[in-house]
């Protein structure tokens, strides 16, 4: 299940779905939030970001994302035994303590679910046309998404 959207949502509904039916032995969830404080690639180029008053927008390519997400997923399912799988990554003024993804798997088995979560997210934050503006500047990718999501990728 892939949704983007700009509404937030319920972490606790989102686990109960990952439970439905009742055959999953392991769920493993990731929930990332805006951070409170700009990135240090925002803070080095601005000096007018204050950590008081970040600003932080978050943009996509409609249908393509979603498309790029789905691939992900596929992926993950193949890869690893999941059972299920959910993907939510809001978009739009988003401000700090806000829910800004939740990526979760079920499978039969903790190692499927714990390495098909980290792949999603790790691949989605480098592959998914996302773009983040922090403090009036936008943001790329960071090495070190860029290295985590190498690490699935390389053979």
């Amino acid at each position: 299940m892939i949704r983007v959207q700009t509404l937030d949502f319920n972490v606790q509904q989102e686990y109960q779905a990952l439970q439905e039916k009742g055959e999953s032995g392991a769920i493993v969830f990731f929930c990332g939030l805006v951070r409170d404080f700009p990135s240090p690639q925002t803070e080095k180029d601005s000096d007018t970001v204050s950590i008081n008053t970040p600003e932080f927008e978050l943009q996509h390519y409609p249908g393509m994302t979603e498309k790029v997400l789905t691939r992900i997923e596929q992926h993950a399912h193949k890869k690893w035994r999941l059972i299920h799988s959910r993907i939510i990554h809001r978009v739009g003024k988003l401000n700090p303590g806000e829910q800004i993804v939740f990526v979760g798997v079920s499978s039969a088995h903790r190692r499927d679910a714990f390495s098909a979560c980290e792949y999603i997210m790790d691949i989605l934050k480098t592959e998914a046309p996302f773009w983040k503006k922090e403090g009036g500047h936008w943001v790329d990718a960071k090495a070190s998404d860029r290295q985590a999501a190498k690490r699935w990728l390389d053979p």
